[in-house]
């Protein structure tokens, strides 16, 4: 069934996912996309990446979308709602960590399985070893990997907003049913992508850091709008006066998103859906 508007919807503010929903199969945004969204934020519509990535790793497509100049393209959301970042100020205005507790259990329970953990900072990423699994994720994010001789004192003593803990999929599914039943409210828990397992603070995510920054901006939850396909965007998904599912995305958001695109991410379905029921 599909499930689009019948009627143009009053939107302020469009809060953003890139892996599989923004970006296409390449890890490019279209044209498509980069020209509808630099309309909207013309037209006075916040428009904010909100990416599981640092900070850095989001700004190539922050220069891509050329809105940051823009008061309506002045923040971004990173590290799946851990951080807020003004680029008008270039200053971080909303910042959750982990417990060290907490990073050091998971890290523990993760080397019982064969699995090593990584922790990030805005521009790097840290391990206790280089591994297949940290080259991918340097890889796809574009930042720094920095491995750490002492990584268990060095988790004790940092301050990180997240922990990654990447590895067979199989292999995952068991640690995450461990951790959730480990920590229970303490951190949250998820698969971002089917290989990486995250460990967040506690109430933590995409939709709480966009609403901590829509009431930032005075724009009510009831007129934000927010697009995604994967477990990581699901607060967003839920939180959002309309969570906008894409088509390419996992049936249960699909499910319980407001909408779902007719396109997909290769079809550039975020442009097609703002086009048709936003602009």
């Amino acid at each position: 069934m599909t499930k689009v508007p019948s009627n143009r919807l009053p939107v302020k503010l469009i809060a953003l996912d890139l892996d599989d929903t923004l970006l296409n199969g390449n890890a490019q945004i279209s044209d498509e996309n980069v020209n509808v969204l630099r309309r909207a934020a013309s037209l006075g519509i916040y428009v904010v990446l909100c990416s599981g990535r640092a900070e850095d790793a989001i700004l190539p497509f922050v220069r891509r979308m050329d809105i940051a100049g823009l008061k309506a393209g002045r923040y971004l959301i990173a590290i799946n709602g851990c951080s807020i970042f003004d680029l008008h100020t270039r200053t971080q205005i909303f910042c959750q960590n982990v417990a060290s507790d907490i990073l050091c259990k998971a890290d523990a329970e993760g080397e019982k399985m064969g699995l090593r953990s990584e922790v990030y900072s805005p521009d790097t990423i840290y391990y206790r070893e280089a591994t297949k699994w940290t080259k991918l994720d340097v890889d796809l994010c574009g930042l720094k990997g920095v491995a750490v001789k002492d990584y268990e004192s060095f988790l004790q003593k940092g301050a990180f907003p997240k922990m990654l803990i990447p590895g067979e999929p199989e292999t995952l599914l068991v640690l995450q049913d461990t951790l959730k039943a480990l920590f229970g409210t303490k951190a949250v828990i998820f698969t971002s992508k089917p290989y990486f397992l995250e460990v967040l603070p506690p109430n933590c995510g995409k939709g709480e850091a966009i609403r901590w920054l829509a009431e930032h901006i005075g724009i009510p939850m009831n007129q934000t709008m927010g697009f995604g396909d994967s477990m990581n965007d699901e607060s967003m998904i839920r939180l959002c006066g309309y969570g906008v599912a894409m088509k390419n995305g996992l049936k249960y958001i699909q499910d319980i998103a407001t909408f779902v695109t007719e396109k997909d991410n290769n079809e550039s379905g975020v442009a097609d859906f703002i086009q048709k029921y936003v602009l």
